[in-house]
């Protein structure tokens, strides 16, 4: 069973997380690791989601104000020996209803063809892709996504 807890990043088990993911990523970015580096500060970053199983941290996603009333996902990873459990979907899920409750209109994201799950699930779980936004406009490599939200009280 999953439980999921609503945290900020300065707590141990995400920044454990975050640790293995840029682990990760340094492998499968490459060259291009820096670059994406930059813009993955935990920095300004309040709202975390925790995923656990059996006592152990699995799975974390985080989100951080991008414009007015839109937030952008961040720092998603699941632990390897967790994936295809639906950690992720969870997460996710928390996220969004957290950026309802705060009467968000949308969230947005970026991912890299590097990682095809990741894609996968962000496909699956309903965002839309969307031309690049700020800084990675212009790259191949990455690959934009927003999701509008049901919000009971937005009003357009």
């Amino acid at each position: 069973m999953i439980t999921l807890i609503k945290t900020d990043a300065k707590h141990r088990d995400f920044l454990h997380l975050v640790n293995l993911l840029n682990q990760d990523l340094a492998v499968r970015n490459g060259d291009d690791h820096e670059f994406y580096m930059q813009y993955n500060g935990l920095e300004d970053i309040d709202h975390v989601v925790l995923a656990y199983s059996e006592g152990k941290v699995v799975g974390c996603g985080a989100m951080k104000e991008f414009e007015e009333r839109v937030f952008e996902v961040k720092r998603m990873y699941v632990l390897q020996d967790q994936r295809g459990k639906g950690v992720a979907t969870k997460v996710l899920q928390e996220l969004e209803d957290w950026g309802v409750a705060m009467n968000l209109k949308a969230l947005v994201l970026e991912t890299g063809l590097m990682l095809p799950e990741a894609i996968g699930l962000y496909e699956k779980y309903g965002f839309d892709k969307t031309p690049n936004y700020g800084q990675y406009v212009g790259n191949e490599d990455s690959v934009c996504f927003r999701k509008e939200l049901k919000s009971p009280s937005y009003e357009s």
